[in-house]
C-alpha cells in the first residue's frame, strides 16, 4: 500500500504508544511507525500482552497493528523513511550537577536530536511530544540544523495532555490539541502539515496554533495549575478533619461557583503520575533561573503540600493505632498512582509504604493492575513486604487497611468478610473517599477518610 505520510515516533512509552495507536487508528492512508531502544517493550508491543494498560488500547493496536501501525528497535531506518518524526523519549528530573532535583534531564532528548540529524536524508518535521523546558525547541533546531547544506528540519512543540487511565478517550476526543511553530514560511506550513494529521478526526476549533514557545510553557502551567488545585483542597481537607466539616461538602458547594469548577476539588492522599511534580519542578527552576525567586517559591510550596499530605496520612495512622505501627499488618488496597493505569510513577503509596515500613510495618500491597511495578519501586525483596494479587489475602491477619488507589474493585469487596479476617480493632484509612464509611462503621471498622471526621469505636 502506498501511504501519503510516514509518521515515526522515538519513545514507544505512555505517551507515544496509545498517541500513534490514535493516529493510525483515524488515518489508514498514514503509515505509523513507534521505536524505542528497549527491545523487550517492543517485543511487548508486538504481543498479546502490552507494555502498558490503558482502557482500550489493546483493542486500537490489535486493530491497526500490522496494517499502519508499526514497532521496531532499528530507529535509524525509521528515521531515514519518515516525514514526521514526534520525539516522545523520557525527560525525567535531574538527579545530579546543576539544577538536580529541579531541572529535566535532557540528555535523552539530546542524543535522540543527534541521531535524528546523522540518520537524516531528506528534510524532517520533528515534533516535540515529551513535555520539555520552554526554549528547548530552539536549542533542538540549533541542533538539527548545525550543518548548514544537509536535510531541513522544521521543529514543533505538540505538548501532550492525555490523563492516564482515559488517555485513549482523551485523544479520541480532546479538549483542545495545542502545536507549536515558528512564524515563518516554512514553520507555518510544518503547523499546516500536522494540523492536517490530527484534522482527520479532531475538528479544527479545537486544534490551537501557538507560537512553540507558549505550546512549551503552556504544558507546565496545565499541569501546574491543576496540582495547585489538589493541593488547595488537601490543604482544606486537614482543616475540615480539625473542624469536623466535610471537605466533600465544602468541595461541592465551591465547586458550583462557575469562577472555580468542580473538577481537581477532590481530596486525597495526593496527586501522583510522571507529570505533576516533574513539571511543577521544572517551572520552579525555570522561575529560579529567570530571577524569579518568589515565583519559584510559590510553585515549590504547591509540591510541598502534596509531600505534606502523604506525610500527615501516615502519621495520623500511627496516632491512631495506639501511636505504634511496628510488627503490624498493613494492607495497601493500591498501589498504581490512580485507578485505570498500571503507572506507579510518583505514586503516594511509595512515600506511605516507606515511611510506613521506617515505622517496622508490613505492608502487604494489593492492585490489580501495579505489582510487578510496586516490586521494582520498593524493591523485590525488601524486608517487611509482601505482595498479594487478591485484596482478601491482603487484608487477612491485617491490624488496618490503606486505600491509595480509587479502583473501583475495592468498592465492590465484601468487607464483612475483611473484617472478620483482620486483627481488632480493625482500621481503614481511605486515602481515596470511595468506600461507604457508613457502612465499614456498621461493621465494626475504625473509619479514617481524607478531610471528614473519623467513625470510630475505641
Amino acid at each position: 500500500m502506498t501511504f501519503k505520510k510516514r509518521i515515526l515516533c522515538i519513545g514507544a512509552g505512555y505517551v507515544g504508544g496509545p498517541t500513534m495507536a490514535v493516529i493510525a487508528d483515524k488515518s489508514p492512508d498514514v503509515r505509523v511507525e513507534l521505536v524505542d531502544i528497549n527491545a523487550e517493550r517492543i517485543a511487548a508491543w508486538n504481543s498479546d500482552h502490552l507494555p502498558i494498560y490503558e482502557p482500550g488500547l489493546d483493542e486500537v493496536v490489535k486493530r491497526n497493528r500490522g496494517k499502519n501501525l508499526f514497532f521496531t528497535t532499528d530507529t535509524d531506518r525509521g528515521i531515514a523513511e519518515s516525514d514526521i518524526i514526534f520525539v516522545s523519549v523520557n525527560t525525567p528530573t535531574k538527579t545530579f550537577g546543576q539544577g538536580a532535583g529541579l531541572a529535566a534531564d535532557l540528555q535523552y532528548w539530546e542524543k535522540t536530536a543527534r541521531q535524528i540529524l546523522r540518520a537524516s536524508t531528506s528534510d524532517k518535521i520533528v515534533v516535540e511530544k515529551s513535555t520539555l523546558p520552554v526554549r528547548t525547541a530552539e536549542a533542538m533546531d540549533r541542533i538539527l540544523n548545525s550543518n548548514g547544506s544537509g536535510p531541513h528540519f522544521e521543529v514543533l512543540s505538540n505538548p501532550e495532555f492525555l490523563a492516564e487511565g482515559t488517555a485513549i478517550e482523551d485523544l479520541l476526543d480532546p479538549d483542545r490539541v495545542l502545536i507549536g511553530g515558528m512564524n515563518t514560511p516554512k514553520g507555518q506550513k510544518a503547523l499546516d502539515d500536522l494540523e492536517a494529521v490530527y484534522a482527520s478526526w479532531v475538528p479544527r476549533d479545537r486544534i490551537i496554533r501557538t507560537n512553540v514557545w507558549s505550546a512549551e510553557l503552556a504544558k507546565l502551567v496545565a499541569n501546574a495549575f491543576l496540582a495547585q488545585r489538589v493541593s488547595s483542597i488537601n490543604a482544606v481537607s486537614a482543616l475540615c478533619e480539625r473542624t469536623s466539616a466535610d471537605v466533600g461538602e465544602v468541595a461541592h458547594a465551591i465547586g458550583l461557583d462557575s469562577r472555580i469548577g468542580p473538577k481537581f476539588l477532590k481530596a486525597s492522599v495526593g496527586f501522583g503520575g510522571s507529570c505533576f511534580r516533574k513539571d511543577i519542578l521544572n517551572l520552579v527552576y525555570i522561575c529560579r533561573q529567570h530571577g524569579l525567586a518568589e515565583v519559584a517559591a510559590y510553585w515549590e510550596a504547591v509540591v510541598a503540600m502534596n509531600d505534606h499530605q502523604q506525610d500527615r496520612f501516615v502519621a495520623r495512622m500511627i496516632s491512631e493505632m495506639f501511636n505504634t505501627v511496628a510488627g503490624k499488618r498493613i494492607a495497601i488496597f493500591g498501589f498504581a498512582f490512580k485507578a485505570d493505569t498500571g503507572d506507579t510513577r510518583e505514586s503516594p503509596a511509595i512515600r506511605v509504604c516507606r515511611h510506613l515500613l521506617e515505622e517496622r510495618a508490613e505492608v502487604c500491597i494489593t492492585d490489580p493492575k501495579a505489582l510487578d511495578n510496586a516490586a521494582r519501586d520498593l524493591g523485590p525483596d525488601t524486608p517487611g513486604v509482601v505482595h498479594a494479587q487478591d485484596p482478601y489475602k491482603a487484608a487477612e491477619g491485617a491490624h488496618a487497611i490503606a486505600v491509595m488507589t480509587e479502583w473501583k474493585d475495592f468498592q465492590a469487596l465484601d468487607y464483612q468478610r475483611i473484617y472478620d479476617s483482620m486483627e481488632k480493632p480493625a482500621f481503614v484509612f481511605d486515602g481515596r473517599n470511595i468506600l461507604d464509611h457508613a457502612k465499614l462503621h456498621k461493621i465494626g471498622f475504625n473509619v479514617y477518610p481524607i478531610g471528614k471526621a473519623a467513625l470510630t469505636h475505641v
